[in-house]
């Protein structure tokens, strides 16, 4: 791999999204101390948009984690922690939940971070958001009383409240003040300001080529220790500038040389590159920071037939796409948690792809099923090196137990327009659809796109459920842990029954970075630019 790309947006974003124009306005004048520590990182794509709820993109998601703030974080063990908020307390009967903001909460133009801020950004959020979406149907009113305190007034209890406040999956409920968080969900802003420990430096911006953020001084930390996204959020350099390099080698080089300080994805093939370098340190974000996965048409032959759908998950095996896709197994880890390896609610039911295939069941499934031959189209981006090697292992396995395959090529941007088609394969539709995404956005079955059951109004690949789409509203609603643990594993037993989609396995990006510099970074499953230590 020459460089990886994986990440640039979520295969649900918007292909394109025009750059941002930022008012000349949106920082007051800056005066950098003559020591400051500088930091130049290069993320996995450049940053274009700036607006986090506009865009899924990964690149913006972990910009909005430097400049802007949340209620609730998740701490590393998956709990939702306070972060912006002082106290909480909710009645007994679960329908009002009341919020007090930490004391001192400042935005980088010097207002305070008040209630209103918080339900207008709140709103924006969840014009965006599937979780978010749930929760205001759910609300009957959300309220500020004073300037300090939000109230949800609930219709019935909903249990995953905190866990909302708390998402860290893009688009993330950042906290923005309200004149700007008014704006529609489908308008960029046209400031950047937040209340998290770094600002951004809107005179530099140059999209696709440099971003800077400096520290915010003002910024109070939480007092706990930095855990996972949660914590004491504690700047670990004065500035940052973002630089854009988009060949990995070129990067490499770059950090091994000191000209550079941080790269977030370092491909697995360039990693022994770094592996002697003293000022560099190499390090794996987790082994299930990503997941890829396989999700077939339900809308049109021969995958509109549950047997053929069998068949297909009977023929694959995990090993097989992570050996080929990833190659060193430090980096990658056979997961069939359909919710990621990260979630609490994983489970590894029905998984039989991370086994050794069963060829010869799925042979048996694939006659039962009165498979005619149909064309079988896999398409295939040719401009993500990340996927490159996933149609290829997929068409070889169903050529195997004797399905008629074709792989189809085009760059990515042609593919997001194509798999959208409801049409025929012999009218320019598909058959399967393979990609990555962030662990993070699987995690919840609400927020996991491969188990919408809506059918032709769903995500991609147009499954139909009523039974999941059932389930999906209990694990919202129940508020009992151990109730909503036994929900989430009837989703994965319906999802292996009737094959929504197939986990490939789970794997890890490593970042390389400057370890006197920017060693006590926190761990998280993104780039988290501080830490817990002062």
């Amino acid at each position: 791999m020459s460089k990886v790309l994986f990440g640039l947006a979520r295969v649900v974003a918007p292909a394109t999204i025009a750059p941002v124009i930022l008012s000349a306005v949106a920082i007051a004048p800056i005066t950098y101390a003559q020591a400051e520590t500088t930091a130049k990182v290069v993320m996995q794509a450049p940053l274009r948009v700036v607006d986090p709820i506009l865009t899924n993109a990964y690149v913006t998601r972990n910009h909005g984690y430097m400049v802007f703030d949340t209620l609730f974080a998740m701490d590393a063990s998956g709990k939702p922690q306070p972060e912006m908020v002082e106290s909480w307390k909710e009645t007994p009967d679960k329908l009002t939940l009341t919020l007090t903001l930490r004391k001192g909460l400042m935005f980088h133009d010097g207002t305070p971070v008040t209630g209103e801020d918080v339900i207008a950004s709140l709103k924006r959020w969840a014009e965006r958001d599937a979780l978010g979406q749930r929760l205001m149907m759910t609300t009957a009113k959300l309220e500020s009383p004073d300037a300090s305190t939000v109230v949800f007034r609930l219709k019935r209890p909903f249990g995953l409240l905190l866990e909302a406040l708390a998402k860290p999956g893009s688009p993330v409920p950042f906290i923005m003040p309200k004149r700007i968080a008014s704006r529609p969900a489908s308008q960029p802003i046209t400031e950047v300001i937040g209340s998290g420990p770094y600002k951004f430096v809107a005179a530099s911006f140059q999209p696709g080529v440099k971003a800077s953020y400096v520290k915010f001084t003002d910024y109070v930390p939480r007092k706990e220790p930095a855990s996972g996204f949660a914590g004491g959020k504690v700047a670990v350099v004065d500035r940052i500038e973002m630089v854009n390099i988009s060949d990995a080698q070129t990067a490499v080089n770059a950090l091994s040389r000191g000209e550079i300080d941080f790269v977030e994805d370092v491909p697995p093939d360039l990693m022994p590159q770094l592996e002697g370098v003293k000022t560099v340190a190499l390090k794996p974000y987790g082994k299930s920071t990503n997941m890829f996965t396989l999700r077939m048409n339900w809308l049109q032959p021969p995958f509109n037939n549950v047997k053929v759908r069998r068949a297909v998950l009977a023929a694959l095996y995990q090993a097989d796409y992570l050996d080929a896709q990833i190659g060193d197994n430090r980096m990658y880890q056979v997961c069939g948690a359909v919710l990621s390896c990260i979630s609490p609610y994983a489970s590894e039911e029905g998984a039989t792809q991370t086994k050794k295939p069963d060829l010869a069941r799925a042979k048996v499934l694939l006659k039962e099923s009165g498979y005619d031959g149909s064309k079988v189209v896999i398409l295939h981006p040719t401009d993500l090196p990340i996927l490159a090697s996933l149609a290829s292992v997929t068409a070889q396995s169903l050529k195997t137990i004797g399905m008629n395959v074709e792989i189809q090529s085009m760059d990515w941007a042609t593919l997001l327009s194509r798999y959208s088609k409801k049409d025929s394969v012999a009218q320019g539709g598909w058959s399967i659809f393979q990609t990555g995404f962030s662990s993070l956005d699987l995690m919840n079955p609400i927020t996991n796109p491969n188990l919408d059951g809506r059918g032709d109004a769903g995500y991609v690949g147009w499954s139909k459920s009523e039974e999941m789409e059932k389930l999906r509203d209990q694990f919202s609603d129940e508020v009992d842990a151990a109730k909503k643990k036994q929900t989430a594993l009837a989703i994965q037993k319906l999802n292996y029954d009737q094959v929504f989609f197939i986990p490939l396995g789970a794997y890890s990006k490593a970042k390389g970075y400057n370890a006197a510099k920017l060693g006590s970074m926190t761990d998280a499953q993104i780039p988290l630019f501080w830490s817990g230590k002062k």
